[in-house]
């Protein structure tokens, strides 16, 4: 007899089959997926079912949404959990919002000397404590390759820090983590792309400028980067890296330079 909890997810799996060509063409339209092993695949793909089975998209006007596309979304935001275990690390929100393009969002501010300031800002995506994730759809779409950029994994890192409480850099840590040394780690570096900054608001810092404006935005940010540009980050901030690397038990560097070195497609890039 299988164990209830295997019962129900096998029973899950197979209410909502993934037919193979449909699962080649999602993988093909994710390239920061390549150099996966076959389990680590095959866990994203049964993941990726049963994360829309539990989360309910809610498309608005000009959004079309298929099987392809509610996977292509799905196996993004799987990916993070890959090596995290059977936890529930996704709790606390239960639906995604997706807009047709960006999309203004209140926004407020008190200075250093209490004037508070209000304002709407333009965005592609936001997390909400307790509440729902929105994401522009283009930029759901322009996610999934080596190109420093990932929407999708970007805010649902928001919530991953969230668990803790409100979103301050700080997600829960293993057991094998000294919170002390993320906590310095990823003060150094933020201090550090601060001052670059400060320094010159204008300067091209080796990683987005956007990280520089909390601390919860620099770890959505790095962790974007760990999964789609870890070259890039591990050369501007190694020990940044390092940390993420233990976080998500992950190592997509040592994927992308397999890759580098063994495909002909990565040879020539």
């Amino acid at each position: 007899m299988w164990p209830l909890s295997t019962w129900r997810r096998r029973r899950r799996l197979a209410k909502h089959p993934i037919a193979d060509e449909m699962w080649q063409r999602v993988r093909q339209h994710l390239p920061f997926l390549d150099g996966l092993s076959a389990a680590e695949d095959q866990w994203l793909r049964e993941t990726s079912v049963l994360f829309l089975d539990d989360k309910h998209l809610s498309a608005l006007p000009g959004v079309e949404l298929h099987q392809f596309e509610r996977l292509l979304l799905a196996t993004q935001a799987q990916l993070p959990l890959l090596h995290l275990g059977d936890l529930n690390w996704y709790q606390g929100f239960h639906e995604i919002v997706l807009y047709p393009d960006d999309f203004l969002s209140p926004q407020r501010h008190r200075d250093a000397s209490g004037v508070e300031h209000e304002w709407d800002g333009e965005h592609s995506g936001e997390a909400w404590q307790q509440g729902p994730i929105i994401l522009a759809w283009p930029s759901v779409l322009a996610s999934g390759g080596w190109e420093a950029y990932n929407l999708v994994i970007h805010e649902l890192a928001h919530k991953l820090d969230m668990l803790n409480g409100d979103a301050n850099g700080l997600p829960p840590l293993h057991s094998d983590m000294r919170i002390s040394d993320w906590a310095q780690v990823m003060q150094a570096a933020y201090d550090d792309l601060n001052r670059q900054l400060d320094h010159n608001p204008d300067a091209e810092t080796a990683i987005d400028p956007y990280a520089a404006e909390n601390p919860a935005e620099f770890f959505a940010v790095t962790s974007e980067y760990f999964f789609s540009a870890p070259d890039l980050l591990h050369e501007a901030y190694p020990k940044v890296y390092e940390q993420l690397q233990l976080f998500y038990r992950q190592n997509p560097l040592a994927r992308l330079q397999q890759l580098q070195a063994s495909d002909p497609h990565y040879q020539q890039h």
